[in-house]
């Protein structure tokens, strides 16, 4: 028999293909669970009846009223409710924060049961790094609004992941090729199913792969960092400027040498003299 859950809310994340991925924990979480808060309960009746639970459902998503979730956490004093997605790990582009939030200035117990998440699984299939990266979401729908928002992430120096739907994923590369330029990228889609694929490519080249073909089912868009070529070292800036000096004046010399190395051609004139003096 299975241990009792204390009273709280936990957060269990579900699978986002595969039903295997639903880890043990999770389904005992789910099936000892008092109820089961979901996005979809078509969607979870599903996934409960493959961890075997007769949990009661409740629908609960970004078009709950206040007053719904001030009752779920009064319940959270004496039950145990677990807070699912349709898929992958909730509060990840989903409006489940603000339960957690309030569950927390109301003193109950919180508590997390890892599992599968769609951003961390195409940022592994990607082959982009992976040391700094910035999350996104959905992109708006309106081309402006879309705009402003990818000017926005183009200074950032990290991997940038998005989400989107097949019906707008060409747009979308379209939009993130003008505004962020030749970036490496990949698309990834049907992640943990039969048919897993992650395409890689720069923004223009995946933008004409999807032009016409428009792939069902959730997508996860991620994008590298810019190309921007780090400043030459003193001594790459000192060879240029070595072999540049040879036929020409320091000034034309570090002209030269500072439109090759993309340096300040400050920096490259006061070397350039300092070489031409030795």
């Amino acid at each position: 028999m299975e241990k009792p859950l204390a009273p709280g809310l936990y957060i269990v994340a579900t699978p986002i293909g595969n039903l295997s991925d639903l880890s043990p924990r999770a389904a005992e979480t789910l099936r000892g669970a008092d109820l089961v808060l979901a996005e979809d309960t078509r969607v979870t009746g599903k996934l409960l009846a493959h961890a075997g639970a007769k949990t009661p459902m409740r629908r609960y998503d970004d078009h709950s009223k206040d007053s719904d979730r001030d009752r779920i956490v009064d319940r959270l004093a004496s039950e145990a409710i677990a807070l699912v997605s349709d898929a992958g790990t909730p509060l990840i582009s989903d409006p489940g924060y603000k339960l957690v939030r309030s569950a927390r200035e109301a003193g109950r117990d919180v508590r997390t049961v890892p599992g599968p998440c769609a951003l961390i699984a195409g940022l592994t299939l990607s082959g982009l790094p992976t040391d700094r990266f910035f999350f996104v979401g959905f992109l708006p729908a309106k081309a402006k609004a879309r705009a402003d928002a990818i000017l926005e992430l183009a200074p950032l120096k990290a991997t940038l992941v998005f989400y989107e739907s097949g019906s707008r994923l060409s747009e979308s590369l379209l939009a993130l090729s003008a505004g962020l330029g030749e970036r490496d990228s990949a698309v990834a889609r049907e992640i943990s199913k039969l048919h897993e694929e992650c395409v890689t490519g720069t923004l223009a080249e995946l933008a004409d792969r999807y032009a016409e073909a428009r792939p069902k089912g959730e997508i996860v868009i991620i994008v590298g960092p810019s190309r921007e070529r780090a400043e030459a070292s003193d001594s790459e800036l000192d060879s240029a400027l070595l072999e540049a000096l040879q036929t020409l004046s320091p000034s034309r010399a570090a002209a030269e040498a500072a439109e090759r190395l993309k340096v300040p051609r400050k920096r490259a004139y006061a070397r350039a003299l300092e070489l031409s003096r030795k």
